[in-house]
């Protein structure tokens, strides 16, 4: 063992047990989001206030606050974990989650801000039949947002029970309290600007880190990387169960050995970034669709940062904490990050890190809450129980009822996920946004044919055929319901369930066409390009 695991060794705290240090940062951090929300709670009154900061967000702005959507717990925690845990393998998360922002702003985000008001669900309805699609498509919705919940939500149980010494159960509820007090008196302008600031502070945070870890082998990757591979990265007599041998840390197959689960994840971590509706319904908060472009590109840079150096994160703290160490505070290995930063920075830096994650978590649940409220209240309870003929004060009630049956469910599926990387998490729920949403949204926007029908039986066969593999697959039939084997073989089910349902919405479409639909097809384009009648 050599001096500087030992080092490591010796300058990590026990976990479990209340840490002072981090316990102050988390309360000014949390402080000071109260106060932006409280801010923001004088300011929203209406439902344009509530679910799209009433369209004053600027692209700048924007860009920041879905960078801070995107980088979430899965990014910082899951990805440097998994990097720590499984090796090369755990940047196909990073690559991926990164290269489907060019496709989102070129495809995407100028039809969804000309087309829509405050949901997805508006663009695929446009042409067509109102009833149909918003069911269809809220169930969709709050679904995808639900899985990418838990991995969120796991993310704070195992950060809160460790730095504050508490029950995990008991973290969950306190972590969902403040994300209802956030979502329910501040809307989206609160979140708007949490994610802003989280934004900053977790860039800074994870720069400083990874300075400090390449400082460790004198600036060159190639010393880190070597000390991967070394035996330096387990402490004696503690094995590493479930995980590849050093030898193959630094090359591929550690974690995807089949070329169709290895497909299946790409697409799902590509193309689900278009059929998340929280990122989505972000394009809603700027004047026009210029700005929605401009936002994705600010956001597009800084993501691209932050991916690029977070695997050195992982690699750090496989090298100098060590993946027995890492595994035994949480199988995930979500807790590699906040280790790594007590290893090099001492109490009060994992009292800052530990923050942001935090905030981080706070952040995306809020904005992962408000799309799922939003989902419920605009297009079911808005659109069709109402006729589109609710008060504002009808609609943001409505907004604020589904908020609190949204966050009692996160809470309980956060505790009956715990232990799951957050990274693989959400890697599920990119393959139900990519199955449920994605197909029909696209479809919807650029072929004319396209009916309610075929958008409907889109959306229910992607959602149901993407979770009902998950379910069975060895991620939830076998992890989480103990069973020997799992019924589905595939972790990932994205390359059968999105190509499933862009057949059964084509075979749809073609099979109960939509006379009025095609004949809107027209006016349709003029609105997505010129923004003529745009909110």
């Amino acid at each position: 063992m050599t001096l500087l695991t030992a080092q490591g060794a010796a300058n990590l705290p026990e976990f479990g047990k209340v840490n002072v240090v981090a316990l102050v940062f988390f309360f000014i951090i949390v402080a000071m989001t109260l106060v932006i929300t409280y801010w923001a709670a004088k300011r929203t009154k209406t439902t344009k206030e509530f679910y799209a900061a009433g369209r004053s967000v600027s692209a700048l702005q924007n860009g920041l606050a879905l960078a801070g959507d995107y980088m979430s717990a899965a990014s910082f925690l899951g990805i440097s974990g998994m990097v720590a845990l499984k090796g090369y393998d755990g940047m196909i998360y990073a690559t991926g989650w990164l290269v489907g922002w060019p496709a989102l702003m070129f495809l995407i985000a100028e039809p969804l801000r000309n087309l829509g008001k405050f949901t997805f669900a508006d663009v695929i309805s446009f042409r067509l039949q109102q009833g149909p699609v918003r069911i269809a498509a809220a169930f969709g919705g709050v679904l995808t947002v639900l899985f990418y919940t838990i991995a969120q939500m796991v993310g704070s149980g195992t950060l809160i029970s460790l730095m504050f010494g508490i029950p995990y159960h008991i973290a969950e509820v306190i972590v969902g309290v403040v994300i209802l007090l956030y979502v329910l008196f501040g809307g989206m302008l609160a979140t708007t600007w949490v994610q802003i600031i989280k934004a900053v502070l977790l860039l800074g945070g994870v720069t400083f880190l990874t300075l400090l870890v390449l400082a460790q082998f004198h600036f060159s990757p190639t010393d880190l990387y070597a000390a991967v591979v070394s035996n330096q990265n387990n402490l004696p007599g503690e094995p590493v169960a479930k995980l590849p041998p050093l030898s193959s840390m630094m090359v591929p197959g550690a974690l995807v050995s089949s070329p169709i689960e290895a497909v299946s994840l790409g697409l799902a971590l590509m193309l689900g970034l278009l059929g998340l509706p929280h990122i989505l319904q972000r394009f809603y908060t700027v004047p026009d669709a210029k700005a929605a472009r401009k936002s994705v590109l600010y956001a597009t840079g800084l993501i691209g940062y932050f991916y690029i150096i977070i695997p050195i994160v992982g690699f750090g703290a496989a090298a100098i904490v060590g993946r027995a160490a890492i595994s035994k505070i949480d199988p995930g290995g979500n807790m590699a990050s906040p280790m790594l930063a007590a290893v090099l920075g001492g109490n009060p830096f994992l009292g800052f890190i530990a923050a942001v994650a935090f905030a981080t978590i706070l952040a995306v649940v809020a904005g992962l809450t408000l799309a799922g409220a939003s989902a419920y209240s605009h297009d079911i309870y808005v659109s069709l129980i109402k006729k589109g003929s609710a008060t504002e004060q009808e609609q943001v009630r409505a907004a604020k009822m589904a908020t609190i049956v949204f966050g009692v469910l996160a809470v309980l599926l956060g505790i009956a996920f715990k232990g799951q990387n957050v990274a693989f998490m959400v890697g599920l729920a990119f393959s139900i946004a990519a199955s449920a949403n994605f197909p029909s949204l696209l479809m919807s926007i650029v072929w004319r044919r396209f009916s309610t029908w075929g958008a409907v039986a889109s959306i229910i066969t992607g959602t149901v055929l993407s979770i009902g593999m998950i379910v069975l697959s060895p991620t939830v039939w076998v992890d989480i319901f103990k069973h020997p084997t799992a019924i589905v073989g595939l972790k990932n089910p994205t390359i059968v369930s999105m190509t499933a349902a862009f057949l059964v919405g084509i075979i749809g479409s073609l099979l109960s066409p939509d006379v009025r639909a095609q004949t809107m097809y027209d006016d349709e384009k003029l609105r997505t390009y010129l923004g003529i009648g745009a909110e």
